[in-house]
């Protein structure tokens, strides 16, 4: 295929939407930055600043921690102030934090600086589910499906960045790494002054300020999604040490599966994402991407007890399944989390909904390598029961979900 067809490919899937192209551009340029900064990060500050690793992770880890409780507040500033207003001050935020890393020498000014970055991603994090929403029009899990494919496409082309840095192992390298992804984030925030100014949507009357804390199939399925979210870390932590250390497999096969993961997930988010628009779709798919973990955990453990060319085959086909897993579960959580969210509370919604997966996400390395690897086999059969009794709930939930949203005339009476 020529030039033309390809630059023709990538527009089709962009769309023909000026604020989508708009977003899909801004969120692009943010996450070729973010694969730039994160696979060298850790590297940076103990090699190249002289930080011990123990204090790099703590300071990583409070700055974790008090930026979840950021997203909550942010989001709901973002419903009350606009999306588009609270997230360019959050991206500019994170530019000038990001700039100042590579001033740090000590680990008091990595905290400090960590920090005040993690707050402002929280805030922006939430921001931008409001701006997902708003730009989505009538089609709004076509856009979702297409937005992360351009997502997972920029993460892949920074982290082939930071691959040649990494490889040049030196300080100049790893300073352009942090300041392109400082750059990145400027540049995303001059992106989205090309957005148009959307308009506040109020709230209807005598309604809670929090209202997001009462809506309990909403926390729930929070939970749930947290909980599913462990399937990340399956592919970038736990299945590497496996591969490593219970396998006959190559090391190169840990590259293979990155690359397996990342090119299928570009190819096929919007071919399946496009077709799950409900709560009840998503529901729906939750549940399915259950049942394919339930495929691709055992062959995962099934590697460790078959020769080396059977193992990497194992390997390879088990991140296909799994992969595929990732699609549905990714699809079904935008149809839920923005499905069952109001429109004039988008923002505050899409803050829990950080803060349940981030929560997730900084318990699962424990989780993973303490139990999953501390039995074995049978950690990844119970890891395989675990992902599917979870999508199990998917329909259930949705359901409950639909059965407790405010029906249109109700809504338009009290409007009235």
């Amino acid at each position: 295929m020529g030039k033309g067809g390809v630059a023709g490919r990538i527009g089709r899937i962009a769309g023909d939407n000026g604020p989508e192209r708009v977003l899909i551009a801004a969120s692009f340029v943010n996450r070729v930055g973010n694969g730039l900064f994160n696979a060298a990060s850790a590297l940076y500050f103990t090699l190249v600043v002289g930080l011990p690793a123990v204090q790099v992770g703590a300071a990583l880890t409070i700055a974790g921690v008090i930026g979840l409780c950021a997203g909550i507040p942010g989001g709901h500033l973002a419903d009350r102030r606009g999306g588009r207003a609270i997230m360019m001050l959050a991206l500019t935020v994170q530019a000038v934090s990001m700039a100042a890393l590579v001033l740090v020498e000590s680990w008091a000014a990595l905290t400090v600086i960590a920090t005040v970055d993690q707050i402002a991603a929280a805030v922006g994090g939430a921001a931008w589910g409001v701006l997902v929403v708003r730009v989505g029009g009538e089609r709004p899990a076509l856009f979702r499906a297409r937005l992360r494919t351009f997502v997972n496409l920029g993460v892949i082309l920074g982290t082939v960045g930071a691959g040649l840095a990494l490889a040049a192992n030196t300080r100049s390298a790893y300073v352009t790494l942090i300041l392109g992804n400082a750059a990145s984030f400027a540049l995303c925030a001059v992106l989205l002054l090309l957005l148009p100014r959307y308009p506040i949507l109020p709230a209807p009357p005598h309604q809670r300020r929090w209202l997001v804390f009462g809506d309990r199939p909403f926390l729930a399925f929070t939970a749930l999604y947290g909980a599913m979210g462990l399937q990340y870390p399956v592919v970038s932590l736990l299945l590497p040490i496996w591969i490593s250390e219970h396998t006959e497999a190559p090391r190169w096969t840990v590259a293979a599966l990155f690359a397996v993961n990342s090119l299928f997930c570009v190819l096929m988010q919007t071919r399946i994402g496009s077709r799950i628009e409900t709560p009840h779709d998503g529901g729906r798919a939750f549940r399915t991407a259950g049942l394919l973990f339930l495929v691709s955990c055992p062959v995962m453990a099934l590697a460790a007890y078959t020769p080396v060319w059977a193992a990497v085959g194992l390997v390879l086909a088990a991140i296909f399944v799994h992969s595929l897993g990732e699609v549905w579960e990714s699809s079904a959580c935008f149809a839920l989390g923005f499905g069952l969210a109001p429109d004039h509370a988008q923002g505050q919604y899409q803050g829990v909904l950080g803060l349940g997966f981030s929560a997730g996400q900084a318990l699962a390395p424990a989780i993973l390598t303490t139990v999953v690897l501390g039995l074995g086999t049978a950690g990844w059969m119970l890891l395989a029961v675990f992902f599917a009794a979870l999508g199990a709930v998917g329909p259930s939930l949705a359901r409950w979900g639909m059965r407790t949203r405010p029906q249109p005339g109700v809504v338009a009476e009290v409007a009235g």
